[in-house]
């Protein structure tokens, strides 16, 4: 059976886990990183270099590691036409918020989730919190706006940017801190964290 390594409190694994459920395929999932370790053992890391979770692994032993990466596998080999979008077009807009998730969303407010979430709140940075939470707001805005005109981040339908690109929007409306209206944001939020392989992994509280 394949194996997904990590921890389900990372927003990497949700990916995976997510993206694994909506396909259908069976899996293992193996606790790692943080307090479960492993993720440094000299094993794990000829596996997977960086030392990172997730890492994929199917039954012959294949290895993959990166989250969007690991996403887009799935979907191109259990989803194509589906989840991985055929038409070239359709399939770059579902990649663009994938990457766009990854490189500019989650790096702008990652100091606030970081301090809100798994700092002791007598060891908090109050100003550093604040400045990411300011400095995350223009991304929620872009997603609520470019959610006004579309059903879902690729177009008119779910595919797999929404999957990376709903995770880091659930760490965003759940925080406890003071955000902006998004109703946009907020409508497509809803909608696909009641599919079931999202529910699966996006109703424990964040940790």
């Amino acid at each position: 059976m394949t194996k997904i390594w990590g921890r389900l409190s990372s927003i990497n694994v949700q990916k995976v886990v997510w993206c694994a459920g909506e396909v259908g395929m069976p899996f293992e999932r193996i606790d790692a990183g943080l307090a479960f370790g492993i993720n440094n053992t000299p094993e794990y890391m000829a596996k997977n270099p960086n030392g990172l979770v997730p890492l994929l692994e199917e039954e012959d032993g294949w290895t993959l590691w990166e989250s969007n990466a690991i996403v887009r596998y799935l979907a191109a080999r259990h989803s194509a036409g589906h989840l991985w979008p055929e038409d070239p077009r359709e399939r770059a807009l579902a990649d663009r918020w994938m990457d766009w998730q990854a490189t500019a969303f989650t790096p702008a407010f990652v100091a606030a989730f970081m301090g809100l979430v798994r700092t002791p709140a007598e060891k908090r940075d109050e100003a550093a919190i604040a400045a990411a939470m300011k400095k995350g707001e223009p991304f929620a805005a872009i997603l609520d706006e470019h959610l006004g005109r579309n059903a879902y981040v690729g177009g008119n339908r779910f595919t797999m940017g929404d999957i990376p690109a709903g995770c880091i929007a659930h760490r965003w409306l759940n925080l406890p801190a003071e955000r902006a209206p998004r109703p946009n944001l907020e409508r497509w939020y809803n909608d696909i964290v009641s599919r079931p392989a999202a529910a699966a992994v996006l109703t424990t509280p964040l940790t």
